[in-house]
């Protein structure tokens, strides 16, 4: 078996070509950024567990916020052409980068598929593995790569990708991402530089975690027959024990995953976190766990102890950790 994939299609890569071009800043929201290596050839980057070659992307796709954030926040929206915007996703007027999305063009709010990918005559996608890219749907990054058009998965959705697995903690995941994107647009100064900017901001909520004993917290996606939660392989698993938290299904090797009532209410949380979609509002969920019979003698429910988490702070993605800066303060202030 080959160990590098090597696209059917090579692109015209992007030109940044002069002097001038290679001195520009590095700083502000969408900003273009200088090239720190040659555009043309290809370069070797993972995707997952897998070394594929890619060339400069020019008419990048993103799905979801995740995706698209990642894109921006290194300052890429000129390469981006367009994203997919499921209903779950909250308006992109929330973003931080709401004026970079307005650059480019919101191809579709419903799930990822090949036509749109193909119709927008993308050379570059980036999804999720499970979410975005999916065997039943029929666009996966093998497909798309016998189509000659080039694909990435964040890292965060690995755990479980068939053929090339990779695990690592979420918050390392998302970096890896924006070095492995970095290097992909050939900005590794830049992306060394967000990624560094990240993690500073992570060791000071670490800082000044609460002492004592980790809250027990009950992460509620969704479900009323049988709870939806976070195990130990995504952003909010990361987002609780940085604060001083401990999520309570914290010891599952899993990503997003199934749980039952009476396994909640063995671990008496003392905090809720509400994971907020933007078509399955917090308000809601919070209104069912006060009056469901699972629920509505749990600690946290009967100290109202919720905290919501916008969906794309708990998704893959920059945005982390500015929940990760929300939640630290919320506990902090509880245990206050």
């Amino acid at each position: 078996m080959r160990t590098t994939r090597t696209l059917a299609a090579v692109r015209r890569p992007a030109a940044l070509g002069s002097a001038l071009a290679a001195a520009l800043v590095l700083s502000g929201c969408g900003a273009e950024v200088a090239s720190d290596a040659k555009d043309s050839g290809t370069v070797t980057v993972k995707r997952c567990g897998e070394p594929v070659e890619y060339t400069v992307p020019e008419r990048a796709v993103a799905y979801e916020g995740g995706s698209a954030d990642k894109l921006f926040a290194l300052g890429l929206t000129e390469h981006v052409h367009g994203y997919v915007m499921p209903p779950a996703n909250p308006p992109v007027s929330e973003s931080p980068w709401a004026s970079e999305y307005a650059k480019v063009k919101m191809l579709s709010d419903d799930l990822l598929n090949k036509e749109v990918v193909v119709e927008a005559k993308s050379d570059f996608v980036v999804a999720g593995w499970n979410s975005g890219f999916k065997d039943e749907r029929g666009i996966t990054p093998e497909i798309l790569d016998k189509l000659g058009i080039q694909s990435f998965m964040h890292t965060e959705s690995c755990f479980n990708y068939p053929g090339h697995p990779e695990k690592m903690r979420p918050f390392e995941a998302l970096y890896t991402d924006l070095e492995r994107l970095g290097k992909i647009f050939r900005i590794e100064e830049k992306a060394t530089d967000v990624v560094a900017g990240l993690k500073k901001r992570v060791a000071e909520v670490a800082a000044k975690a609460p002492d004592g004993d980790p809250v027990p917290v009950f992460l509620y996606d969704s479900g009323t027959d049988q709870p939806f939660t976070a195990g130990n392989q995504v952003p909010p698993d990361d987002i609780i024990r940085t604060a001083g938290g401990r999520n309570v299904f914290g010891g599952l090797d899993e990503r997003w995953t199934q749980v039952n009532w009476e396994s909640v209410a063995e671990t008496e949380p003392e905090v809720v976190v509400i994971l907020d979609y933007g078509d399955l509002p917090a308000a809601k969920k919070i209104d069912f766990l006060k009056k469901s019979p699972h629920t509505r003698e749990l600690p946290a429910v009967k100290k109202n102890n919720f905290f919501v988490l916008d969906y794309n702070e708990g998704i893959s993605g920059p945005r982390n950790i500015d929940g990760l800066e929300k939640f630290a303060t919320y506990l902090r202030e509880l245990k206050g």
